[in-house]
């Protein structure tokens, strides 16, 4: 289903959300599965929704407690929210999603000292995440980034068989191998030198090649804060150096950073943006941590096995055997089953990554690192503005931004933009004609051989003379390779569609619906139950319903009845360029048109008898009608 921007993200999602920690061992809830994508051009929020696992509300509680009180309106908000986005009404929803955010954010009670004030908030936001994930499958510029399964998930959840000539091979190697790690080799970590040997050498390999890109940027945040530099491997394997990988557990990012423990390291997390995610803050954070768990256990072995399943976990595991060791503790089975894993599998990609050539990796070729230019900005635009800025891809943006979650920068925060190396002044002038309010709608266009004015036009739901007044154009000639400043009004429910100004009589037949009355004209349902008044699905037959049609189709339809292109009202032709993608349609035709829905069965004969009107007047009307109406076919009636 094509989906317009149908709910807005909320603005208060700028706190950071707390889980577990890092550790697996206290996994968060991730988001649902979305459902396919859908070819209905119009949002029918129940059938997504039913299919979407909601979290489950919390139990009642004491209401006289100020902790239960903020939660009972929080939750009440949020239901709300629910019953609106399952009766289409989205703009409605929005406000209450938002509402539920601003009770618990405006609070004077903290949410990183309450669990059932984290646990609530935590619900309330995965929650209108997986419905907005559904509402924005397709969405205008705030579609949620793809992640990536992480590699430690599938390693995890492998039984091999040992190799005794692979132990062997490697028990040599191991002897000559110079590492400011504590190298040892036992059955466990041959077991896996096998895997990456085999079934899992493509993943180490693909690692290793992406391991280029970020080396020089660990090699010096390690040495810096006195990591070991063969620590880097730990990446390979929680991440394979992918900063968006998400494990089954909530972990994201290269070095796989649960929600909590990232905020403890300054790793922010908010609807726009997910530090985690972010390279050069992740890699920093990650090397602070494990300095400092070092501190704790003074061994690096016991280091990274905290840092898997949490320090809290590992010092039980001391206290209950007596032993301040990793294999003791592995030995007494004390330790979760991934964390028994985790250590050796670290271990035996850091054998295997500095023997290439005993293990065929000589030919893998490391990512050179990509430099960047950086502009740091306090304004929304959407990646795919600023890549036509810059005659790039979105996609290339979306690699160089990666703890961008979605199509836009933040709104309401200071940002810093990597820009392909060169790129930063062709940016900052193209941005500059752009006002700052219009940069998540309106778009750059190059012209191409065969394009004209009016199906640039039509491309981008708009009218030549919006364009022609943005651009300070007197004519509407367009020259091949020449760009375009493309306005885009967003309408006041958050589509990006500016409608007429005048309304289109529609007199609903049997059989009708709300919902294939908006799929007819190519309007979001709520839009019709709005201009009408309606509540739910059904409308009486023989009503006659007012439809404000999307600017292009009005032009379209008046056209074809014989009217005049709408034209929007004018502003100055510098610096009022907002003004111009506000208008809307007017036409200067002063019949009223009325729109019909072929049904079986039905002529044009049959048609104008009923509408007192004739044949000749519907073909004059209707250039594309033929004596054989097909069903569901729309005609336009002008007496």
């Amino acid at each position: 289903m094509k989906l317009v921007r149908c709910l807005v993200i909320p603005s208060l999602l700028v706190v950071m959300l707390f889980s577990g920690g890092c550790e697996p061992s206290q996994p968060k809830n991730t988001a649902a599965k979305v459902p396919a994508q859908a070819t209905a051009p119009t949002l029918k929020p129940a059938d997504p929704v039913a299919a979407t696992p909601r979290p489950t509300a919390p139990a009642a509680a004491d209401p006289s407690d100020p902790v239960n009180a903020l939660i009972a309106r929080a939750e009440k908000l949020y239901q709300t929210g629910q019953t609106e986005y399952q009766s289409g009404h989205l703009d409605a929803a929005r406000q209450s999603f938002d509402q539920a955010f601003n009770v618990m954010l405006s609070s004077n009670l903290d949410l990183r000292d309450n669990p059932l004030l984290e646990k609530e908030f935590d619900r309330i936001v995965d929650g209108v995440r997986e419905l907005e994930q559904v509402a924005l499958r397709e969405g205008d510029g705030f579609t949620e980034q793809r992640s990536e399964p992480a590699p430690i998930d599938e390693a995890n959840d492998i039984t091999f068989p040992l190799d005794p000539a692979i132990r062997a091979k490697a028990e040599a190697e191991i002897k000559t191998t110079k590492s400011d790690l504590p190298l040892m080799l036992n059955d466990q970590v041959a077991m896996f030198i096998n895997y990456f040997s085999s079934k899992g050498r493509h993943t180490l390999e693909h690692g290793l090649t992406r391991a280029g890109r970020y080396r020089e940027l660990i090699s010096q945040t390690f040495q810096q804060e006195g990591v070991p530099q063969d620590l880097i491997y730990l990446a390979m394997a929680e991440s394979g150096f992918q900063p968006l990988a998400v494990s089954r557990a909530g972990a994201r990012g290269m070095w796989q950073f649960m929600a909590g423990r990232g905020s403890m390291y300054g790793l922010e997390r908010n609807w726009w943006v997910d530090d985690r995610q972010d390279p050069v803050k992740s890699t920093q954070a990650a090397a602070r941590h494990l300095k400092d768990l070092y501190r704790e256990f003074g061994d690096w072995y016991l280091a990274m096995a905290a840092y898997n399943t949490g320090p809290g976990n590992i010092q039980r595991a001391v206290e209950r055997t007596g032993y301040a060791d990793f294999w003791e503790l592995y030995k007494r089975g004390v330790l979760p089953q991934e964390t028994r894993n985790y250590v050796p599998i670290i271990v035996a990609v850091t054998i295997m990554a500095k023997n290439p050539g005993q293990y065929g990796l000589e030919n893998v070729i490391p990512e050179k690192p990509v430099s960047t230019d950086q502009v740091s900005i306090n304004y929304p635009v959407d990646l795919r503005l600023v890549a036509e800025c810059l005659d790039t891809s979105a996609e290339t943006l979306q690699q160089l931004n990666p703890s961008l979650l979605r199509m836009t920068t933040p709104k309401d925060q200071t940002f810093t933009l990597n820009l392909p190396t060169g790129s930063k002044d062709k940016y900052e002038t193209a941005i500059a004609l752009i006002p700052p309010d219009m940069r998540t709608f309106w778009r750059y266009h190059r012209v191409e051989y065969g394009e004209s004015m009016g199906s640039i036009a039509r491309k981008y739901h708009t009218t030549t003379s919006v364009i022609e007044e943005a651009n300070n154009l007197e004519t509407d000639d367009v020259t091949v390779g020449s760009k375009l400043i493309i306005p885009i009004a967003p309408g006041k429910s958050g589509d990006t569609v500016a409608y007429s100004k005048k309304a289109t009589r529609y007199k609903v037949r049997k059989g009708d619906t709300v919902g294939s009355i908006a799929d007819d004209f190519q309007v979001p349902v709520d839009k019709v139950r709005k201009w009408n008044r309606l509540k739910g699905n059904t409308v009486a037959s023989g009503r006659t319903l007012l439809i404000y049609k999307p600017l292009l189709e009005s032009a379209r339809s008046e056209t074809a009845a014989g009217g005049d292109d709408p034209a929007p009202s004018k502003s100055s032709k510098k610096g009022k360029s907002t003004k111009a993608a506000k208008t809307g349609a007017t036409s200067t035709q002063n019949t009223q048109a009325t729109y019909h829905k072929v049904k079986k069965g039905e002529t044009l004969s049959s048609i104008a008898h009923s509408y007192n009107t004739t044949v000749a007047n519907l073909k004059k009307n209707n250039a594309s009608a033929a004596a054989n109406l097909r069903p569901g076919e729309m005609l336009v009636i002008s007496k």
